[in-house]
């Protein structure tokens, strides 16, 4: 179950980046941000009503679910729908990566976990194998304070994200359900984005072509509802830093795409990259199989 959980994540949100990057245009980024939680937090809570698995939530729940809200589903996607302004995509989730330290850092900050041996090995290996991925682009990229900007946002984005992954796993620990707490939070996230758009004067008109719909359609169902759940059911399952090792996979999936439509070349530095994030992932997972019992024969 883990491991369909895991790959699902990756795949969908591996993905989610060139969505994102779709809805860039004639559409400001907090409207954007506003329709896609409009329809995830509608379709999430019409499934929930319809199954009667709408589970009631206290005060504290629900102040939790709007803190959640404004971090991971708020904050995050405002800051990286303006850093793309500023710097490649790719470069986006090479920050974005760092999730993994993050989270470890944060559990054990608001949990008191302690970093695994694994973590301490598998994190490393993995950004490693993520800056030579994109060690090329990075060579390209001069300083400017429009790039310190983007990087700046990028960082602060995974933050919220990774603050939002605390508030996922503190829901889990008393019990409540991830589906309603996803539902509410990002309903929340509607409400928020949506006064910060009419604050700003923005209209709500979204672009009705094809590509910024179908674009939309996915990063709501695929990317948000499907995404999301998955992800903080995982974050239950196995913890905070495991789940966020998924994070170093995105880039990959995106390579991967980038080859196959938009001719990108793996150079012998990308390679090495790929092979380290693999070594890092099994590092992540490796547990050490119990010695074998002698019985005694009397």
């Amino acid at each position: 179950m883990n491991s369909l959980l895991y790959c699902s994540v990756v795949l969908i949100w591996g993905t989610t980046w060139i969505a994102i990057s779709l809805q860039q245009g004639s559409v400001p980024a907090e409207v954007s941000i506003f329709w896609r939680f409009a329809c995830a937090s509608a379709l999430s809570m019409a499934f929930l009503l319809l199954t009667r698995r709408l589970k009631p939530l206290s005060l504290s729940g629900h102040l939790l679910c709007m803190l959640q809200g404004v971090t991971v589903f708020g904050m995050n996607f405002f800051c990286f729908y303006h850093a793309v302004a500023w710097i490649p995509s790719g470069l986006e989730s090479v920050i974005f990566s760092m999730a993994v330290l993050f989270n470890a850092f944060n559990a054990r900050l608001f949990f008191g976990q302690r970093l695994t041996r694994n973590v301490m090995i598998a994190a490393p290996l993995g950004l490693c194998g993520i800056l030579l991925l994109f060690w090329r682009d990075l060579q390209h990229i001069s300083g400017s304070p429009q790039l310190l900007w983007g990087v700046g946002l990028s960082l602060l984005g995974t933050y919220c994200f990774s603050l939002g992954n605390m508030i996922s796993a503190r829901h889990q620990q008393l019990g409540r359900d991830v589906m309603t707490t996803n539902g509410w939070g990002m309903l929340y996230s509607t409400l928020a984005m949506g006064a910060l758009a009419w604050s700003l004067g923005y209209h709500f008109q979204p672009e009705t072509s094809l590509r910024y719909l179908g674009s939309l359609f996915y990063l709501a169902v695929f990317g948000s509802v499907i995404g999301f759940g998955a992800y903080f059911i995982l974050v239950g399952r196995i913890g905070a830093s495991q789940a966020a090792y998924s994070t170093l996979l995105f880039p990959l999936v995106a390579l991967s795409v980038s080859t196959l439509y938009e001719g990108y070349e793996w150079h012998p530095n990308a390679v090495a990259g790929l092979v380290l994030i693999l070594v890092g992932n099994a590092v992540m997972f490796y547990r050490p199989r119990p010695a074998a019992k002698v019985v005694e024969q009397h």
